[in-house]
């Protein structure tokens, strides 16, 4: 991908505000590596972390699925085409954003998933789908959690002329290993594992469908000390 000096000042300009509206707690993205290829699974909680950690994570060679809705917006659809984002239909088997998917993990990408599918704006973790479990043994490449909270006050400490404070948090990097028939339950399982590992980054009170499960499974994980 050739990136103009068009995506470079859309950076810089994203990085300026959202520091001028937040307080961004950047140390945790130094562990993310410089390149991939890799699957950054994070928490969707609405309009702000997608520009902001991505904007952060530059100069690293960063793309991820977001709604086809988005392109709806011509001003958000060019700028997500500018920033190389891949369009996907929500709620069924979208192969093409698949296949865009895997082309830029085998470039050497990190692509970036959220596996709740949806914006939970209130911060608190929704149950996971599935879908992140099929791009992740398709491709064999590691997993790497990421969560981040704080974001859903954006809207409200505005209104009192606030800074939000944006929390940051890497995990462990780890692989799938499934050695069983992938049942739509296994599925299911694989993808509560991955979403468990996320949670376990975020205080208690942001776990949502996930809080009390610290100790729970990890049958399907397998950890770089492993």
């Amino acid at each position: 991908m050739i990136r103009r000096p068009l995506y470079y000042f859309f950076c810089w300009l994203v990085r300026g505000g959202t520091r001028l509206l937040c307080r961004i707690d950047l140390a945790p993205l130094a562990q993310v590596p410089e390149r991939g290829p890799f699957i950054l699974v994070t928490n969707h909680i609405g309009s702000l972390e997608v520009p902001l950690l991505f904007a952060h994570l530059q100069p690293r060679p960063v793309t991820g699925f977001a709604k086809i809705e988005t392109w709806d917006d011509p001003f958000m659809g060019w700028l997500f085409d500018l920033w190389g984002a891949i369009p996907i239909r929500r709620g069924e088997a979208d192969m093409d954003a698949l296949r865009k998917g895997f082309a830029a993990l085998e470039q050497g990408y990190i692509l970036a998933v959220a596996p709740e599918g949806t914006r939970s704006r209130h911060g608190r973790l929704l149950r996971a789908r599935p879908g992140v479990v099929t791009i992740a043994l398709r491709s064999g490449v590691t997993i790497l959690p990421l969560a981040h909270w704080g974001g859903e006050k954006l809207n409200s400490n505005l209104k009192r002329l606030k800074r939000t404070d944006f929390h940051v948090k890497v995990g462990q990097p780890f692989r799938l290993q499934v050695e069983e028939k992938v049942t739509r339950q296994v599925r299911q399982q694989v993808a509560d594992e991955i979403m468990i590992q996320i949670a376990a980054l975020m205080p208690e009170e942001y776990r949502g469908e996930y809080a009390g499960q610290g100790k729970a499974t990890k049958k399907y994980l397998r950890f770089s000390d492993q």
